[in-house]
Formats: structure tokens, sequence, C-alpha cells
């Protein structure tokens, strides 16, 4: 979908994930980038001119470029983790559409004020989960909410990469606050969740540890490293439904293992990838009967609106031009927040944790 009006979008951060969002805006005609601000000097006006957009206005902050665009429509928040929260809330006192790169944030308390300033604010919100949009993974929830698998009690899921951790703002606690969690294991979360409906997070109990970052011979950067390149959790969720969950940004294999979707009438296997990207590996595989068994070939999303980038970002487009519902829905990823903050916390404290969330 697409109109005649276009959309004023801000960006707020310019670093290499607002390039993304960049490459996607430019293929939209109902879309004018109007603003870019970033803390870096020179940064966002470099960024303009790497993309050629004429015209648009650069500010040193946030803060700033929201005070004086007051004809946004809505703004792409791609700046370090521990700034999304307050760079979302203030678009949304200022009545701005937000489409926020992930994590959605550090903490549950920020994701939890991140949702009560959307929902006052009346805008929307859609949080950067492009592997929604992929075929493969929309084929895992048809199969689930089909029945072909009855009711599902166990859910065995992760990824990671042998050698992948990243460098910049992602390792340091003041600006990353999280690591491999936040990076890649909220996707492997919303692969499972979203498919069996986003269930309640209730307690989790987690095993992290940071081997591979602080260590030099594997990883030059070792001296600022701060956060998790490991964690494996143990979640229980609403609808007796346990989730055993790893994730990995450096590990002496190639995967810590396929996910599993187990049912008491059948079972689902989606190969893993060895360098974990919110993807599937190759064909999965649906168990049901008491030996059968069908392979299901892995989709491809060509003629599916461009890239999963694209699609995240007309999606969200649409919605603000429709006032239809966010594509991918605030509670959602607070959930998933929410386990991610409790795996912080249970790490922290050495045993199982209750998670409990408002109503919002």
């Amino acid at each position: 979908m697409s109109t005649e009006k276009k959309l004023k979008i801000g960006i707020i951060g310019t670093g290499n994930i607002a390039r993304a969002h960049m490459w996607a805006y430019r293929r939209q005609k109902d879309v004018e980038i109007i603003a870019a601000a970033d803390l870096v000097p020179g940064r966002a006006d470099a960024f303009l001119k790497k993309f050629m957009i004429k015209g648009a206005r650069t500010y040193p902050d946030h803060m700033s470029m929201l005070k004086a665009e007051t004809e946004l429509d809505a703004v792409s928040i791609c700046t370090y983790n521990t700034t999304h929260a307050e760079c979302a809330i203030e678009a949304f006192k200022r009545g701005i559409h937000v489409l926020l790169e992930k994590p959605m944030c550090v903490t549950t308390e920020e994701a939890i004020a991140i949702c009560k300033a959307e929902k006052e604010s009346g805008k929307i919100l859609s949080v950067g989960f492009q592997p929604r949009f992929d075929a493969n993974m929309q084929k895992i929830k048809q199969i689930v909410e089909s029945g072909k698998l009855g009711k599902i009690y166990y859910i065995q899921t992760g990824g990671g990469r042998r050698r992948g951790i990243p460098g910049s703002t992602f390792i340091e606690k003041s600006t990353g606050g999280i690591g491999a969690l936040g990076d890649i294991g909220c996707y492997s979360l919303d692969m499972v969740l979203n498919a069996i409906g986003y269930p309640k997070p209730l307690t989790v109990s987690v095993y992290t540890s940071d081997f591979f970052g602080k260590n030099p011979k594997f990883y030059d950067e070792s001296h600022r490293f701060e956060v998790d390149d490991f964690a494996a959790a143990f979640v229980r969720l609403e609808g007796d439904i346990i989730l055993d969950f790893r994730i990995a940004w450096a590990m002496h294999v190639d995967t810590p293992g396929d996910t599993i979707i187990m049912g008491t009438e059948g079972a689902l296997r989606i190969p893993s990838t060895e360098c974990w990207n919110g993807s599937v590996g190759g064909p999965m595989t649906l168990y049901y009967g008491k030996r059968s068994k069908k392979k299901i070939r892995r989709r491809t999303n060509i003629g599916k609106g461009g890239t999963l980038w694209n699609q995240k970002i007309r999606s969200f487009l649409d919605a603000v031009h429709s006032g239809a519902p966010s594509p991918i829905p605030s509670w959602q990823i607070l959930r998933n927040q929410a386990i991610i903050d409790g795996i912080g916390k249970s790490a922290a404290l050495g045993r199982e944790v209750e998670i409990d969330l408002p109503e919002i």
C-alpha cells in the first residue's frame, strides 16, 4: 500500500544499521527524509551525502531534532541499545510514529515505559524484527496454528556463530547494555514465540558467560568487552510450555543445535545456520503419527515485496498511512524483552527469577 501523501521521516542514529533503513526508505515513493541526528560530529551530514539526500537537516542529538522538526510523521531509531528507550519515548511525546531497531531496549522497565508512551500518544511502535517477513518463518507459524503439532509443550531454540562477536557499541555496558542476547537472541526468541502466539513468560533460570569476548586469543578488543557472549536459559511460559534457549556470539562448535517445536500430535525440526541471522538453515522436517515424517522445502522471499528489510519498512509505512495496528506489536516484543532482561537478572543472582508484567 502507498498513497500520494509523502511521509516525512527522520533518522536518529546514522551508523551501520541506519544504512539498511535508508536503502529501504529510498525504494518507497511515499517517503521524504527530512532530518537526521547523530552524536558523532559530521556523521549525519556524511550519511545524507552518501545517500544523496538533499535539503534534509542534521542535528547533534535526538532532542534537538525532535524539538525543531515539528512536521515529522515518523522516525527510525538506529542508536545504540541503551538509548533506544529515551529516543522512542521522546518521539511519542511529540506525536511521532516510531520504527525502533532491535533489541527493543535493555531492561523490562524501559520496555514498559516505551509501551506506555506509545499507548498515551496514540501512535504506533514497530520493532525491527524483519525475520517475521521471511516466508519460512511464516510457514513455521502456519504449521503451529494448523494444529498439526497438537498442544505445544516443549521448544528448543537458539542460534550462534563459531566466531561472530561484533565491535563498535555492541560490546560495552554503557552502550550495548546486553550482548549476544540482544543482538541475535531476540530473533531466535521471536521465531518461536511468534509461532505459538507469544504466551507470557513466567520464570527464567539462566547461565551466561563471556569467555571468548574477554580472551585476547579469540577477540582483538577483549579489553573493551563487558557483555555476554553466550547464554543458556530455561524459561517457563504460560500454558505449561517449556522454552530451552541458547545463544552465542562465539563458541567451539558451528551451532548450539536445531530449533525443535514439540507437540502432543507432532513435532517440527528447523535446521540451524552456522552464522545465526534470523533465517532457516535448510528444509524443515515435520514429524507426525508413530513413524511418519515430511520434509518441508525451504522457501524463497523473491516476489514478496523485495528484501525483508524492504518489507519491514513498507509494513510500517502502510500502518502509519492507514492507522492500522503495528505490524510487529509492542506487547509481543515487551514479552521478548522481559525474557532477555530476566536472563540477565537470573544470571546475576544465580537462581531462577519470576517475570511479572503489568497490563498496559
